[in-house]
């Protein structure tokens, strides 16, 4: 018991001040049993009755900072991640280490001053030393070490002041410029952007030293400013030399030994369905009518695992990149394009080898059998999403026997889901009409139809099916082998406070007394809103409030899709997870050990990072776009609808393209305007004029910053 106990503190030291409920922290612990949960149960009572967990509201627990100190010993120093902020202040965020009794102090915020931040740059893992405590005063500290930098590479713009070159980092929340020695200046010029490495920092100098590894070139450039996106992220320009001579050496055809080895789906009906313009196709599915009145759905996806081995130089390029990153000109790939557009990628009338899920189903889209193997194909169609939606509108053309039945299973499959209370967001998303320079001269919104829903429920299917395989406690009472899953944790309880609130203003009762009763609620009110003008603003804040998904070995399951286990099978050509996966179930399939769950977990963490980095240079290269789309549109007049509110002012999102800009504070000088921030609305104190998300307004376009992807707007007072 006392084991458990360590256990539950450990798990619950993972995370930042994580509130979790007994079911969460047995989910960590690896514990699903009924009997086994009620030992969780238990212990934690005990564990709160020494006061080394606290009640956080409704049912959930969290660590006792305070009383987790070790008495024995006087320790004065904290480890966490160091968040700057555009005032110029900084603070250190602590992570409790269960290895390490933390000071009483850890449970809050530290503040750092300028002169005591070292050689500590936004986001880096620091170790701090507290000062003394002042009562009534926030904790206060200096960074004593830099344990892990945050960036690898930094962008920014080469200025040469008599004789010396400084680097001035685009990034607002770094504070030093950087010298770059003539020799590591690699023929930069002044006013050129670059991409810089620090190679130093001496002791006791504001200034570190640095290399510039990349000449990108000049600021403004469509290429440029793409490829310095990528950069600021992480995310390398280039692969390896090493990477594409070993990719070039993969032989392209196959060994016939290697069919022999494989379930043979070559002469099944089989195609691919994607967007127009994408380049790999990593999933087919495949289609037969059995005797018994079934239906025998194939779910094949590019055997990547086949082609890229552990320990290669190309897997370890594609584990440090983790993903692909889709920027809204270009792709750039997880793995060479030797074998994403090639080997990988699942092209018609080409055999080609498949990791594949074969599910046979019912006219209800129930399981009766299932099958997990390695398997080859040879895809007879290609289709776009256009295509596919016409064959199914029309009941004409090619495919037109197979893909009226598929999307009735999908569709069913699609309702069976939202019945056990998955979450139903109809998101808009935006896509830019580029000329031959990559120029935006148009805007438009992607819209969801039957075929794209088609290929996900299927994809979905291959996903949970996978992960249950895996995942569900076996007959034979043995814990399940360590996996990778996709979870999704419910909303935070104070963001679904808030938003409960507001939306009882508006006449709406969201049910939060369990996860099933929020989101059946959550969809229900989204349900009676379509159509409506408010729609769009209910949606996008019910977003908000959901927690961000990610990967991890401990299974909590996927709130937003209403699944108990859930993985990534399907995308190997552009997620690594999805390849450690495919890796992960071939073992088990063969009846080998389970891997080392301390090693997965960091695989996971790392793979969750990359992907939140991928999403943010995707969404700043939208910024980009919407930027230069509106560059030559200042002084128009637009219609738009408030799509944010903070001290700074409202963000107001352009009806007709989508793009977004700020109407500074600074600007709304006819009163004193507050933040009533349960309202989500921005109050005039003496006239009563008010602005809250979602409502219409017109302004106009009074500024573009091209570089700092920034637009400024002006509210047109009616």
């Amino acid at each position: 018991m006392k084991e458990l106990a360590k256990n539950i503190l450990d798990a619950l030291a993972s995370g930042k001040n994580e509130k979790l409920n007994y079911k969460q922290i047995a989910a960590k612990v690896n514990i699903y049993d009924k009997k086994g949960r009620e030992q969780v149960k238990e212990q934690i009572d005990r564990l709160v009755e020494a006061k080394l967990l606290l009640h956080a509201g409704r049912g959930k627990y969290r660590l006792n900072y305070k009383q987790l100190k070790d008495k024995d010993t006087n320790r004065n120093y904290v480890t966490g991640r160091i968040e700057m902020k555009r005032s110029g202040m900084a603070f250190v965020i602590p992570q409790y280490n269960p290895n390490e009794s933390p000071d009483e102090s850890q449970s809050e915020d530290i503040f750092i001053a300028d002169g005591y931040l070292g050689n500590a740059l936004n986001n880096d893992l620091v170790k701090v030393a507290l000062f003394p405590a002042r009562r009534g005063k926030r904790p206060e500290g200096q960074v004593v070490e830099v344990l892990e930098r945050s960036r690898k590479q930094l962008v920014g713009i080469i200025s040469i002041r008599k004789g010396v070159a400084y680097f001035i980092p685009d990034n607002v929340f770094f504070r030093r410029d950087i010298i770059i020695p003539g020799r590591l200046l690699r023929k930069a010029k002044s006013g050129d952007k670059v991409v810089v490495v620090i190679v130093d920092w001496p002791n006791g100098t504001r200034s570190p030293l640095g290399e510039v590894i990349h000449v990108l070139g000049k600021p403004g450039d469509n290429n440029v400013e793409m490829m310095a996106i990528l950069a600021e992220n992480d995310f390398p320009l280039k692969f390896p030399n090493e990477v594409e001579q070993e990719a070039e050496a993969i032989p392209t055809d196959i060994n016939p030994a290697e069919i022999k080895r494989r379930r043979d789906f070559r002469d099944v009906t089989t195609f691919t369905i994607d967007p127009a313009d994408a380049k790999d196709f990593d999933d087919a599915i495949s289609y037969e009518k059995l005797d018994n009145g079934m239906y025998r759905i194939g779910i094949h996806i590019a055997d990547v695992s086949y082609y890229v081995r552990p320990g290669t130089a190309i897997d370890k390029e594609a584990y440090d990149r983790a993903t692909s990153v889709y920027l809204v000109d270009r792709t750039i790939p997880m793995l060479p394009e030797a074998l994403s557009n090639n080997l990988c990628s699942l092209r018609p009338n080409e055999d080609k080898l498949c990791y594949s899920a074969v599910f046979d189903l019912d006219d209800n889209a129930k399981v009766h059998k299932e099958w997990f193997g390695h398997t080859v194909i040879n895809s007879d169609h290609r289709l776009d999403y256009e295509q596919a939606q016409q064959v199914i509108d029309t009941g004409e053309g090619v495919l037109s026997d197979v893909l009226p039945k598929l999307n009735e299973l999908a569709q069913i499959m699609r309702k069976k889901r939202f019945d056990n209370n998955a979450i139903n967001f109809e998101t808009e998303e935006v896509k830019f009409k580029l000329d031959e320079s990559g120029h935006p001269i148009g805007v438009y919104l992607k819209v969801q139809k039957e075929a794209n829903w088609l290929i996900e429920e299927f994809m979905l299917l291959a996903n949970k099916r996978v992960a249950e395989k895996v995942g569900r406690k076996r007959l034979t009472g043995k814990e399940p082998n360590v996996f990778v899953y996709r979870i999704h944790d419910k909303p935070l309880d104070e963001k679904i406070d808030t938003f409960k609130n507001f939306v009882k203003k508006l006449g709406f009762e969201l049910k939060t007394n369990t996860p099933k009763a929020l989101s059946s609620s959550l969809n229900d009110m989204l349900e009676k809103q379509k159509g409506h003008a408010d729609y769009d603003m209910l949606s996008k804040l019910a977003i908000r409030t959901m927690a961000r998904a990610c990967y991890s070995t401990d299974n909590i399951g996927h709130y937003g899709l209403a699944f108990p286990y859930y993985t990534h099978f399907t995308s190997p050509i552009r997620r690594y997870p999805d390849l450690m996966v495919h890796r992960l179930l071939d073992r088990y399939l063969a009846n080998g050990e389970s891997v080392k769950k301390e090693e997965y977990e960091e695989y996971c963490k790392h793979c969750s990072q990359m992907e939140h980095q991928a999403t943010e240079a995707e969404r700043t290269s939208i910024k980009y776009k919407q930027a230069e789309y509106l560059a030559d549109k200042v002084g128009e007049t637009f219609d738009a609808t408030v799509s944010g509110v903070s001290k700074w002012g409202i963000y107001a999102e352009l009806a007709e393209s989508k793009c977004e800009g700020l109407i500074s504070m600074r600007t709304l000088n006819d009163d004193f305007y507050y933040i009533d921030e349960e309202n989500y609305t921005l109050v005039g104190l003496h006239h009563g004029r008010s602005l809250r998300f979602g409502d219409k307004l017109k302004v106009r376009v009074v500024a573009v910053d091209l570089l700092k992807k920034q637009m400024d707007f002006e509210w047109i007072k009616e």
